[in-house]
């Protein structure tokens, strides 16, 4: 079960786990059930959920939660959820703990201090004296509501207007982290399962856009230093022994004069977990493969978009991961997205594909 605040983001958010579910059940947005879509993700192998429990508006959200708690099942949230409809003893992991271990504060607590980017915490108050226009700074939301999809994090280069992003009016505290120039990305995958042993999923090279936003993976064979590993693998134990079970991804990087970092800690399903898990399950000889993640965009109702995408489905080397239309919502904004795989044996040819995929529909 995930939550954000952003309307849209959370309920394809909540959809993503069904290509993987199987037999377990998901409380997910109706937008990502719609059966073409469904047929798209049997049709390529996947296991999908056969217990999705929809919600169209807020209050079905509610209505399945309490449901679900009256089957007497155990709640795994991958966003915080308030006490009143989600109580901390029916969860495989508090509210109280996701919330912390997503605050964007709280990487000083569980990354040693040479693997952390220079950061200071400081109050809204004091934020105008912290940000100035002349320098570059990223600035993140320190909160134990901190939602991920990017709606958290704003980047600023030196000598643009400051402008505040809109939840420097919701929080009471920001963190201020020095802009990196960086020469790799990754994304370190892991899980924590119910025995509690922190386990490495795999590395992946991170696609960045120009605004900073994360728009997919590279996988396959990615190398990652030795001592940035450890870390990574330690950082996730320090969550399982305080509670945490499920999926992360550990934001780290090389900068342009060498040192390695980790810079963010996501303690939740992300962009990279379920194309990894996708894979893993059906293709996991593509792991080893060139392989990349993307997600289109379109006002076309999803059913239109997979019909065009059917050719290049069948040819292969494509595979259909997750996706969402807010028609079968009460979202009144008609938006399509679709997550895909793309793979194959040679890396340019991959790349050039889903290049290709994200030119014709994302503008």
């Amino acid at each position: 079960m995930l939550w954000s605040r952003d309307r849209n983001t959370r309920d394809w958010i909540s959809a993503r786990p069904l290509a993987i579910a199987a037999d377990t059940p998901v409380i997910t947005s109706a937008g990502g059930t719609e059966p073409n879509l469904l047929a798209a993700l049997r049709d390529g192998g996947l296991p999908v959920g056969t217990d999705p429990r929809e919600f169209r508006t807020e209050a079905e959200f509610a209505a399945r939660v309490t449901e679900a708690l009256s089957d007497g099942l155990l709640m795994s949230m991958e966003y915080p959820q308030p006490a009143a409809l989600y109580p901390a003893e029916r969860s495989v992991k508090s509210a109280e703990l996701v919330g912390y271990l997503n605050n964007k504060a709280s990487i000083g607590t569980f990354v040693a201090p040479r693997f952390q980017a220079r950061r200071q915490i400081v109050t809204v108050d004091e934020l105008a004296e912290a940000t100035p226009a002349e320098k570059s700074w990223v600035l993140k939301a320190a909160t134990n509501d901190a939602h991920g999809a990017s709606l958290s994090v704003y980047l600023h280069r030196a000598g643009d207007p400051v402008i505040l992003p809109a939840f420097a009016d919701i929080v009471t505290a920001v963190v201020v982290e020095e802009y990196l120039n960086i020469h790799r990305n990754w994304g370190v995958q892991l899980y924590v399962a119910a025995d509690g042993q922190a386990r490495l999923l795999a590395v992946t090279d991170q696609l960045i856009d120009a605004d900073g936003v994360y728009t997919g993976g590279r996988f396959g064979l990615v190398p990652l230093p030795a001592d940035l590993l450890t870390e990574c693998l330690a950082v996730t134990q320090r969550a399982a022994d305080v509670g945490y079970r499920g999926m992360c991804s550990l934001d780290c990087a090389q900068t342009n004069d060498g040192r390695l970092l980790m810079f963010d800690l996501n303690f939740r399903i992300t962009g990279g977990s379920i194309p990894l898990l996708a894979l893993n399950t059906i293709r996991p000889d593509a792991l080893d493969c060139p392989s990349e993640s993307t997600k289109l965009i379109t006002s076309a109702p999803i059913g239109a978009l997979l019909a065009e995408l059917r050719p290049a489905l069948q040819r292969g080397g494509l595979i259909v991961t997750g996706g969402h239309d807010t028609r079968r919502t009460d979202n009144t904004i008609n938006q399509t997205t679709l997550h895909l795989i793309v793979f194959g044996d040679d890396h340019d040819d991959v790349t050039t594909r889903r290049t290709k995929l994200e030119a014709m529909y994302n503008h």
